[in-house]
């Protein structure tokens, strides 16, 4: 489908065809059509697919611009939201919405349960919609690779949920690790304190609220009955049918800043340690390896991840807090949270020099997104590189479910040597919900 065109002034249509040929030069063009950029001076219309919890976050986080529709399953939810922007037209159903919304809205915010993440952002974009969707972009491996084909194709602006990029702790360490403050970095462990996992699948059956409409809650997931306080609205990301666990929901936040920092794109192998396998449930922890071929001049990469009860207190050698990331180099080791970073050893870093900044502070990570849909700026979250950081990180549950060494041949999304890996990396979908 070809992307929705917008009608502008004169005026307007000369500052966007400008824009667009910047974005053009400056590499953002991909090949596809071309989304038409917005005047800088005019507001977008944007659509709300979730509007509580993070959604609600994320609905702030664009509330300069026209929230002109808002979905949500839960009437409650809705409702509150509906308080905040009493001129948005609602509904259950994003389907329904985009197609009644057609030649109306510019963009979409994303903050549905991960199951939900690729349907709803394939018919965006595919309509020709720019996408904000939160972390992680999908549910699957394949959902990921489809995803950022599918904005290549259709030229629209996207950015992932990992709100933390736009910190000024993470460009500085960036600029440390690319500027060899440490050496040659070919180790890295990633940990979160935190765990998403445990519990059978209830077997009673309840009768949903009046003001859940449960059906399109589960939406492309295999039905099962209602059960309060199981899913919705807190827990869905403990069962594999909504969610993947603690390394489904930090994964993308914490393995960003090694991708970012290294150049990381897709690894060669995986392989992952945790209790038995629950057929249901995700694992209460989980410890994942991961290996990355070299780069350029920069060596290969192992790349270990820890959650939930095999969180570590004590990583290369140092004792760390509950969560964050430690880059081991030739010259030393770099430890970082989300808001600050240390240098070891101490003594031989007590005088280091920073090094000049390069990377300039971030306007925003939402104001990122509206500023890419307005003028055609790349973004730095966008769903090509998120994309290839989502398909490692769920790739991880692929290697845990399987209990098997992963040799990953990247290319076509297939662990050449486990043929059962590929349940885990693509799945069936409820009709009405493909996203193919």
């Amino acid at each position: 489908m070809s992307p929705r065109k917008l009608h502008f002034s004169r005026r307007d249509f000369l500052k966007t065809t400008s824009a667009g040929a910047a974005a053009i030069s400056a590499g953002v063009w991909t090949g596809g059509a071309i989304a038409e950029p917005t005047s800088p001076l005019q507001k977008l219309n944007i659509g709300c697919i979730g509007t509580a919890n993070r959604a609600a976050a994320d609905i702030a986080g664009v509330h300069s611009e026209n929230i002109v529709a808002l979905v949500d399953v839960d009437k409650n939810y809705l409702a509150r939201k509906l308080s905040e922007f009493p001129d948005a037209r609602t509904y259950s159903d994003y389907r329904e919405m985009l197609d009644a919304e057609k030649g109306k809205i510019d963009a979409v915010v994303i903050g549905t349960t991960d199951h939900h993440h690729a349907p709803a952002t394939i018919r965006a974009i595919r309509a020709g919609l720019h996408v904000y969707c939160e972390k992680p972009l999908t549910h699957t491996v394949e959902e990921a690779r489809l995803i950022s084909q599918e904005a290549k194709k259709h030229g629209v602006a996207t950015q992932l949920g990992t709100q933390i990029h736009a910190g000024d702790n993470y460009r500085r360490v960036v600029e440390l690790i690319q500027s060899g403050a440490i050496g040659d970095v070919n180790e890295v462990h990633v940990w979160v304190g935190k765990g998403w996992g445990g519990g059978d699948r209830p077997e009673e059956s309840q009768k949903p609220p009046e003001t859940l409409a449960w059906d399109l809650w589960l939406g492309p997931a295999p039905e099962r009955p209602f059960a309060a306080g199981r899913y919705h609205p807190a827990q869905w990301r403990r069962w594999w049918d909504f969610g993947q666990g603690t390394l489904g929901d930090m994964g993308c936040h914490y393995m960003d800043l090694p991708f970012w920092a290294l150049g990381l794109r897709h690894p060669t192998s995986c392989v992952a340690e945790g209790p038995e396998v629950h057929p249901e449930s995700c694992p209460h922890g989980l410890t994942v390896h991961y290996e990355f071929p070299a780069r350029d001049t920069q060596p290969a990469v192992k790349l270990t991840w820890y959650d939930g009860n095999q969180t570590p207190k004590e990583v290369a050698g140092e004792r760390v807090p509950g969560s964050g990331v430690m880059f081991v180099g030739s010259e030393g080791k770099l430890f970082s949270g989300y808001s600050n970073y240390r240098l070891f050893p101490q003594d031989k870093f007590a005088d280091f020099q920073v090094p000049e900044q390069t990377i300039p502070p971030s306007i925003g990570h939402h104001a990122e997104w509206i500023k890419a849909c307005k003028d055609g700026s790349p973004t730095t979250c966008n769903f090509d590189y998120s994309g290839a950081l989502t398909e490692t990180v769920l790739l991880g549950n692929v290697a845990y479910r399987v209990g098997e060494r992963l040799e990953w041949d990247a290319e076509n999304l297939q662990a050449t040597n486990c043929s059962r890996a590929d349940q885990f990396i693509r799945k069936t979908y409820r009709e009405g919900w493909e996203v193919s």
